[in-house]
């Protein structure tokens, strides 16, 4: 009897205690959140104090991708606001994200002090290490590929005393050397000389790009990174030169997202018909030749049917352009519209983390924001004009001797930009008081999805969304048109729309705000058909007709940029090229660009419009392109292409 009652006991207790712990809910994992500013506040003129900075941030950066691969644990405080001083850009974020129910509010922070608690703490995420070169700069970006690959820490090779390499490999965790990028006596693996390491092939006569090639083979060939994600940043040649831009402009905070991804990394020059000065005993071209050797593999092993997404930008501020001491001899622009005429032959397209806000931090943290299936945006009808009084009864465009205008808010093709202006720019309290067709690419989601879901639910009615340019990321559309220059590949028009229309599907978005004929060919026929297929309700390209009914979407070419910080200034340049447009024969459709305006700007630009030209009317964008279509249904001369 006794054991019977005790046997009942038992497992009653095992019941009580097994749904207790069905029942239990165990506190969220906390934040770890580590200080890397003490990186970015160093003096320059110092190089022992610019290498601690650039091995930290590499090294950082490198283990938050791996750590935030599958969830968001790691986060950094690195980036500090340029407009809104003593704020940090990170902080921002984090606030918004811990908000009460927003989607990180139940979990606590928890500090990490130093890089070497930092490798205690997260040990079980890697591997060893990958030891690179310091003789051979190209080797950090090998080294940020293997990391992603390999689950490894990318370390500088240097025995100095206080060095990253001293504290975690000689001394310290004694991390293991898994992958070696120089000799281990210290004497450099590439050498520009007889046969690339670990191959059959010969050497190109550049160490830099043997290390690129020697990439290609070992993990871009294999499919070991990725070929659908790529990313071009500077490397370690920032060391020597730390002063030529903003001194976290060496971006090495934005290669978690990528590690996370395993992405492929390079800093390659655009330009056949010059040296780069980073590499100025190599043959004319190389750079070149193995930059479309690399993107070539990666359009084989990934970008055949989808686009190659490419984060980062030409280094313009240290790296082959005019700009300053960067010792290139073409100009910043022509470099960017090189670039993106190089990538976009093998289906790539930019996530342009140009120089200026280029830093960001924490992206493989973000990629975990649960953003919404869908974004609709409600589009105008012709009756809500009429009654608005834009159309007559007979359903035409009633002017009343109005000039129409809108601007495109941007440049917003970038993550890093978002990111770090969003602060300042989005949260003007003169947001809301004049329509604004903001310019977002959608494939900013990628990086900064917590971003692109703040503005889309604390948009007022006059908040209006458009794609920046291209599309859905920045490529040179004509070059995916066949016949296709530089890489003779087949068409990649159908790609480009089936990764545009899924993007544009999901945030709403039905026109494309701008885009850019740099160096290549101009929309022929069957690109204009790609963009009628995800844009319908109108593009604003830089070439070809001035304006042109394309099936049923309206093509406006772009005008001009307006970036005058004077509004009283911008307004009288908006007047006189509205003149301009008039005595040349153009319809009452205007369109104006602008970069990292405020809306406060905006409302002052408008005040001073009405000032001096009460007609001057600032549209939304439905009701813009609405009427601008509507005006070419009921205009062939124009709508058949005027130039």
């Amino acid at each position: 009897m006794r054991i019977g009652l005790a046997t009942r006991y038992t497992a009653l207790s095992f019941l009580t205690l097994f749904t207790a712990l069905l029942t239990y809910a165990a506190p969220p994992e906390p934040i770890y959140l580590f200080d890397l500013r003490y990186a970015m506040r160093f003096n320059a003129d110092d190089t022992s104090q610019a290498k601690m900075a650039w091995d930290h941030c590499h090294a950082v950066a490198a283990l938050q991708g791996l750590v935030n691969r599958d969830a968001p644990r790691l986060y950094l405080l690195a980036i500090d606001s340029q407009h809104q001083r003593g704020q940090s850009v990170d902080q921002y974020w984090l606030d918004y994200l811990q908000a009460e129910d927003n989607w990180l509010h139940n979990r606590s922070t928890k500090t990490i002090q130093s890089v070497e608690d930092l490798i205690k703490t997260f040990r079980p995420y890697i591997q060893g290490v990958v030891v690179y070169d310091p003789k051979v700069a190209a080797t950090s970006n090998v080294a940020s590929t293997i990391a992603g690959t390999d689950h490894l820490l990318p370390v500088r090779y240097d025995t100095a005393l206080d060095s990253l390499y001293s504290k975690l490999v000689l001394n310290g965790p004694k991390l293991p050397i898994k992958i070696w990028l120089l000799k281990p006596n210290g004497t450099s693996l590439f050498t520009g000389k007889g046969m690339i390491p670990g191959t059959n092939r010969k050497s190109v006569g550049s160490a830099k790009c043997d290390a690129y090639l020697w990439l290609k083979y070992h993990y871009m060939d294999t499919g070991k990174c990725s070929g659908s994600i790529g990313a071009y940043y500077l490397d370690q040649y920032w060391i020597d030169k730390p002063r030529l831009a903003p001194l976290n402009h060496h971006c090495l905070t934005n290669h978690d997202y990528f590690v996370a991804n395993r992405a492929f990394f390079f800093d390659l020059g655009v330009w056949g018909d010059e040296v780069p000065v980073d590499d100025p005993q190599q043959t004319l071209g190389t750079d070149l030749e193995t930059l479309k050797e690399l993107l070539l593999s990666a359009y084989h092993h990934g970008g055949r049917e989808n686009m190659i997404h490419i984060g980062g930008f030409v280094p313009w501020a240290h790296k082959y352009t005019t700009h300053g001491a960067a010792g290139g001899t073409h100009d910043p622009v022509p470099s960017e519209w090189e670039y993106g005429k190089v990538i976009s032959a093998y289906n790539g397209y930019m996530d342009a983390d140009a120089i200026g806000y280029g830093a960001m931090a924490n992206a493989s943290f973000y990629m975990h924001f649960p953003l919404q299936k869908r974004y609709p945006q409600k589009w105008t009808t012709r009756a809500e004009l009429m009654a608005k009084g834009y159309l007559t009864s007979d359903d035409k465009v009633d002017f009343k001797g109005r000039e129409f205008i809108i601007f495109y808010v941007g440049d917003y093709d970038c993550a890093a930009w978002l990111y770090q202006r969003t602060m300042d720019v989005w949260d003007d309290p003169n947001r809301g008081k004049v329509p604004m067709m903001w310019a977002i690419g959608p494939h900013l989601a990628r990086r900064a999805p917590m971003a692109m879901h703040f503005m889309r639910t604390t948009a007022t009615p006059n908040d209006y969304f458009v794609a920046a340019d291209n599309g859905s990321g920045y490529c040179e559309p004509g070059m995916l048109q066949e016949p296709r220059g530089i890489s003779g590949l087949p068409c990649g028009l159908d790609a480009w729309a089936r990764h545009c229309r899924r993007d544009y599907v999901r945030w709403g978005l039905t026109v494309t705000g701008f885009i850019i004929y740099g160096h290549g060919p101009e929309l022929n026929q069957a690109g204009l058909d790609c963009y009628a297929s995800f844009s319908p309700n109108g593009i604003v390209p830089t070439g070809g007709f001035a304006e042109l009914l394309h099936g049923n979407m309206p093509v406006l070419r772009f005008d001009h940029d307006i970036m005058e910080s004077n509004p009283a200034d911008a307004a009288r340049h908006i007047l006189l090229r509205m003149e301009f447009r008039r005595q040349n024969g153009h319809p009452p459709f205007h369109w104006f660009r602008n970069i990292l305006k405020t809306p406060t700007w905006y409302v002052q630009v408008n005040e001073e419009l009405k000032k001096q030209n009460p007609n001057v009317e600032l549209l939304d964008a439905p009701a813009f392109f609405e009427l601008y279509r509507i005006f070419l249904q009921n205009h062939p001369e124009f709508a058949k292409g005027k130039p």
